[in-house]
This record gives structure tokens, C-alpha cells and sequence, in this order.
């Protein structure tokens, strides 16, 4: 299930908002607060098990191991060979289920016609990725003694389960979200921004990324040699403008979910084209990964601490662990690949004349090409079609496919808006100190602007617009 779906808008939302609301005319504020974290792990596990049923005893399982090693982590003389033993089981099973298939690829091509080993047929289970480093945060912050080992199993149920940030983000630490947990207040101020942040995130996903996605799937299933040069980079634009509004508008989605129920989490996007580098740009974009391989990877390794190789081999290592995180296939590591190559660069020379205020156009300009190409690697089926398609958006060449075929005034005037709303806008009000309504109310010029967000973007949902899931990848 997505939030984007008329039956979780209609339906399961009013229902899980009415059960959790309901026990605040109950009695003491304590056993009030258990049944509502009882609610939210038992709507949490539907809303998992919609598709896959039988994935809600992965989780299970999972929860499980790591509720377990952390107990024992904490109690336990041996603590490094229980947390070992923890993470190894977390990536065993990730691995299983997400990486299985490509080594066995791997595998068969290098055995040829000796050994072939057979794929699986099974889908991936949505979110793996997410609560499966949701969990190893949780371990490691306790072998760390950042936090104490939770010692209430539905508290771990709800930390790992809950399904605001669960198939898309952003990744939640336990030590950000403890005390949530145990003790919060819901404030109408903060549930209305919460509706606002959702309505909001919808649009991004419904109306925007939807859109660009119908026109950017059809043009990648076919070869890149068919299509015009012009055809060729407008389709990579769109993908960039796509990916981020489907993906920041799930993330705007989860937070505002999470504070209609009295929680605050991380912001997982600050503005990313807005970057003036691609190390600013990896501090703006999906900043909840970032920042967990930084802490849990990058900083174990040695960071920048151990000398200048050795800091250029972990920005590899941890870029190339980052892009394979998104997907089992060589483009995604390619992907991260090519990102750690540019922070190097940054690093070795580049950023001696970056970031210095005088040179933003061109340094935004160099920043957006590269994350443009980036995106490109990332979209690709495999890496030859990368490579022909990076080729073709350069080499003059006879085409079938022109930009007027899949550009009309509609997707245009969308793509005008996204451009505008993905950074330049809010850049240009920062500029003029002009400040954007938070959590203190809301005009009824925006009342009427959101409403009109909502009633759109479920107009287009009731149509059967184009709605794809592009996180069953991760």
C-alpha cells in the first residue's frame, strides 16, 4: 500500500486518525498514550501486510533479532561478538532478499556453462532497505551506549514498524525517536501542519512526479539511438525533476504524517538543486542516508582522520555502498561510483575555487550538469544503454522520436512549475527575508491553495492517472 492510493486517503487514514484520537477522553495520559502505540503498531503491520502478506514475518523476524541482540549487547561481556553476530544476520537476510539475484548473475556469468545457479522469482519486500538500517542504527547506538537497549518489545514494534517513514523514509535513529516514543503531545498546530506537509507531498507525487514519469518511462523502453538529442535531454531533466518530487514528496508525506501523531522527524531533502557543489548537494539530498553511512560507515573507516588515500579510498567505498543500497545492479554502483569520483575532485582540487560566492551560477551550472548525468546512470536499464544514452544526448544522429511527440504545453507548464518550486522560489524569498508560514497557522489564500493541491491530486487518482511506485527498487 501507498499513501498515494484512494483507499489509503479515503479509507485507512480517517480510520487509524479516529482510533488514535479516540483514547484522549480516556483517562490517565500514560495508559492513553500505550493504547495509542498499540493503534499505530497494529495499523503499522496492516498497512505493511496490504501487499505481501506473508513479508510482515520478515519484519517480525527482524524486529525480533535486533529487540534480542540489544538486550543482550547491553547485558552480555562479549558485546562485540553479539553485535557482530547482529549485523551480520540484518545484512544476511538484506542481502538475501534484495542482492540474491545479482550474484547469482554475477555468478552464472562467470561460471558459464558449468555451474548455473537459479534466480528468484519472489518480489522484493518494499522498505527492506529502510528498516533494515533503521535496526542497525539501533544496535550499533547501543554497543556504542549512545542509547539503552529497549526493553519494551511494542515500543521496538512501533521504532522499526511504523508506517509514515517505513517503504520510502526518511531513515529515523532510535536515538531521535526514543523519546517520542514514550512521551509526546499531540498540538492542533502541530497536526495542522502535519496535513499541510501531506498535502503538499501528495501534489509533488500525484500531480508533478507522476506526470514527468509517464513521459520519462516511455522514452527509456526504447533505445536511446531512436530519439532526438533534444528528445534525449529533456527526458533526463524530467527524470531528475521526477525522482526528486516523488521522492521528497514522499518524505514531505511521512513527516507530516508523523506529526499528525505527535512526532518530528528529520528532514530528508533541503533543497538538493540548490547545491553550489556535489559534496553541498549530498548534505541537501536524502539526508537521512547520508548521514547514516557518514556515521555508521564513513567515520568507523577512519573519515578524513587517517591520512589523504586513505580518505579518498572510504568516500569510494561508502558512494559505491550508497548506490548499491538503491538497487541490485551495476548502474546503481556505477551511480554512487561516479558521485564519489566528484567528491574527490572537490576534494583534490575543485574545491579550492568553489564555494567562494564569487562563481554560484557556474558553480550551480557544473553542479546540475553532473548530478543531471548522475541521474541518467541511475534511471538506465544497464550499462551499456547508460553509456549509449550519455553518448546519444551529444553525438548528432539520425532519430525517430522528436521532443514534440512527448512535450506538449501541459508538461511543459508542469515542468516550469517544478523547476520554480525545487529551489528557486524558496532561494528568491530566503533572499528577500521573506518568511514561509510554519506551524503558526495558515491564510485562507492558503487554505484555498492546499485545498486546491488536495482536490486535484485526488481527481487525478479517482482518473486512474499514472502512479507509479518507484521505491520497489529499495
Amino acid at each position: 500500500m501507498v499513501f498515494s492510493s484512494i483507499l489509503f486517503l479515503w479509507v485507512l487514514l480517517p480510520v487509524v486518525l479516529a482510533a488514535y484520537y479516540l483514547p484522549q477522553f480516556c483517562g490517565k495520559a500514560g495508559s492513553c498514550l500505550k493504547f495509542q502505540n498499540f493503534i499505530l503498531v497494529v495499523f503499522s503491520l496492516f498497512f505493511y501486510a496490504w501487499g505481501e502478506p506473508r513479508y510482515i514475518l520478515l519484519m517480525l523476524l527482524s524486529v525480533l533479532i535486533n529487540y534480542s541482540f540489544g538486550l543482550l549487547i547491553e547485558r552480555k561481556q562479549q558485546k562485540l561478538l553479539m553485535l557482530v553476530i547482529c549485523v551480520a544476520a540484518n545484512l544476511l537476510i538484506l542481502g538475501y532478499f534484495k542482492y540474491f539475484n545479482f550474484f547469482v548473475e554475477i555468478w552464472n556469468g562467470l561460471a558459464g556453462s558449468t555451474v548455473q545457479l537459479s534466480v528468484r522469482t519472489a518480489a522484493l519486500p518494499i522498505g527492506i532497505s529502510f528498516y533494515t538500517f533503521q535496526a542497525l542504527s539501533y544496535v550499533v547506538d547501543v554497543y556504542r551506549k549512545e542509547n539503552r537497549a529497549q526493553k519494551n518489545f511494542l515500543h521496538m514494534m512501533l521504532y522499526i514498524s511504523f508506517f509514515p517513514q517505513l517503504i520510502a523514509g526518511p531513515i529515523v535513529k532510535y536515538h531521535d525517536i526514543e523519546q517520542q516514543i514514550e512521551n509526546r503531545k499531540t498540538t492542533l498546530s502541530g497536526f495542522s501542519y502535519g496535513i499541510k506537509r501531506f498535502i503538499m507531498g501528495l501534489g509533488k507525487k500525484v500531480i508533478l512526479a507522476n506526470t514527468f514519469a509517464e513521459v520519462v518511462d516511455l522514452v527509456f523502453t526504447d533505445h536511446p539511438m531512436n530519439a532526438s538529442r533534444l528528445l534525449l535531454w529533456g527526458t533526463a531533466v524530467l527524470y531528475m525533476l521526477q525522482i526528486y518530487f516523488d521522492f521528497s514528496g514522499y518524505s514531505d508525506m511521512a513527516v507530516g504524517l508523523g506529526r499528525m501523531f505527535g512526532f518530528s522527524f528529520q528532514e530528508n531533502f533541503l533543497l538538493p538543486y540548490t547545491a553550489v557543489s556535489i559534496r553541498d548537494f549530498w548534505r541537501k539530498w536524502h539526508v537521512s542516508l547520508s548521514s547514516w553511512f557518514r556515521e555508521y560507515v564513513y567515520i568507523p573507516l577512519g573519515g578524513n582522520r587517517k591520512g589523504t588515500a586513505r580518505t579518498y579510498i572510504n568516500l569510494i567505498l561508502v558512494f559505491s555502498l550508497t548506490g548499491i543500497w538503491h538497487g541490485a545492479g551495476w548502474t546503481f554502483i556505477l551511480w554512487g561510483f561516479y558521485h564519489g569520483f566528484f567528491n574527490i575532485l572537490e576534494r583534490c582540487f575543485l574545491g579550492k575555487w568553489m564555494g567562494k560566492g564569487k562563481w554560484k551560477i557556474l558553480e550551480r551550472g557544473y553542479t546540475l550538469f553532473v548530478v543531471l548525468i548522475g541521474w541518467v546512470i541511475f534511471r538506465a536499464p544497464d550499462f551499456s544503454y547508460a553509456l549509449d544514452y550519455i553518448r546519444y544526448m551529444f553525438v548528432p544522429h539520425e532519430s525517430v522520436l522528436r521532443i514534440e511527440r512527448f512535450f506538449d504545453t501541459k508538461l511543459i507548464l508542469y515542468m516550469v512549475i517544478a523547476i520554480l518550486g525545487s529551489g528557486m522560489i524558496q532561494s528568491i524569498l530566503k533572499r528577500k527575508k521573506i518568511r514561509i508560514a510554519g506551524d503558526s497557522g495558515i491564510s485562507l489564500v492558503g487554505m484555498a491553495g492546499y485545498m486546491a493541491v488536495l482536490w486535484i491530486s485526488l481527481m487525478l487518482l479517482v482518473n486512474d492517472t499514472y502512479n507509479p511506485f518507484i521505491y520497489f527498487r529499495f
